[in-house]
């Protein structure tokens, strides 16, 4: 069943997780009767926590702001909480319809987009970027989109607790946090979750 989550840290922000991503995974493929991506956007992951209670910190009134692999869009609400205009981005349609719901629930506005944003430039002066540095693959993409975005002149604000492929010599620290996490969602539970700001070359 889903579960509002709720932080001692980010008082008044909740959003709709699920307790662990098995029963929710094969219920939602026995519904639609097909192969589904993991329900990521249904866990609040410590980087997203973590870009969250940074931006508690920050007056954003006005500023243009991507949630970029958005998920649960967890860091978009606490930043659309500080007045900020959040474009919520996300592959998965069902990562963008929660993030909806987890908006309504916070009283704010997103703006949803399902495209692959990366390549793309819209101007964005802040970027957030929670815990994607997992595969690869992406990160190979992601790497140089973001240098060209602070080449640019967008600061660029990752959270990571310290995924495989994290490129921790291409940024500077900003915050860390210890956060809560699940056992049965994530393996990094004994590590904090850090705000990196991601550095020009």
């Amino acid at each position: 069943m889903p579960q509002l989550f709720r932080s001692e840290a980010l008082p008044g922000l909740h959003v709709w997780t699920a307790p662990e991503p098995v029963p929710l995974w094969m219920a939602m493929e026995a519904l639609q009767r097909r192969e589904l991506p993991p329900p990521f956007w249904a866990h609040v992951w410590p980087g997203s926590l973590a870009l969250a209670r940074h931006l508690e910190t920050r007056q954003l009134e006005g500023v243009r702001v991507l949630d970029f692999a958005c998920g649960g869009a967890v860091a978009g609400i606490a930043a659309a909480r500080r007045g900020a205009l959040v474009e919520a981005n996300d592959i998965d349609s069902l990562a963008l319809e929660v993030s909806r719901l987890n908006a309504e629930l916070n009283a704010v506005t997103l703006q949803l987009s399902g495209e692959d944003l990366i390549g793309t430039d819209a101007g964005w002066p802040l970027v957030l970027v929670g815990d994607v540095f997992y595969e690869a693959p992406l990160v190979a993409r992601l790497v140089p989109w973001l240098d060209q975005l602070v080449a640019r002149g967008a600061e660029v604000l990752v959270g990571d607790p310290g995924r495989q492929f994290f490129p921790k010599h291409r940024v500077h620290l900003v915050a860390q946090y210890d956060v809560a996490c699940l056992p049965a969602w994530d393996s990094v539970n004994d590590r904090p979750a850090t705000v990196w700001r991601w550095r020009a070359r």
